[in-house]
């Protein structure tokens, strides 16, 4: 997944009109009056979108219907899922898998010899 993704995905106002897409595909005008922000505030949003290859347009005569690219947008969630479902593995070595100077700067970590064998 690359980081425009989650860049697009993170601000609420493209939030709000990923949500809108969602049911039907808008123009930037019927966007911006349903999303209760400017056209030009929209069509920024959208432009961050459509690079992040959540969102397509469709050129409707003067206008382009922008709508959710719901595969694009499953492909994500198929990520975080992936992400959910990892088993994280357990620490091992002297210094839990960190190299010394990262283990020894970590307020969680605990020397070999005041560690509790279980």
């Amino acid at each position: 997944m690359e980081q425009n993704v989650l860049k697009a995905l993170c601000e609420p106002k493209r939030f709000l009109l990923l949500q809108l897409m969602a049911e039907r595909s808008y123009c930037v005008g019927a966007l911006a009056r349903k999303s209760e922000l400017s056209e030009s505030a929209v069509s920024q949003h959208l432009k961050v979108l459509r690079e992040a290859g959540l969102v397509y347009g469709v050129k409707k005569g003067y206008y382009t219907h922008y709508g959710l690219d719901k595969d694009a947008l499953g492909a994500v969630i198929s990520e975080l899922q992936k992400l959910c479902a990892t088993d994280p593995k357990p620490c091992v070595g002297p210094y839990y898998g960190c190299s010394e100077s990262e283990a020894l700067r970590c307020p969680a970590y605990v020397p070999p010899e005041q560690r509790k064998e279980g």
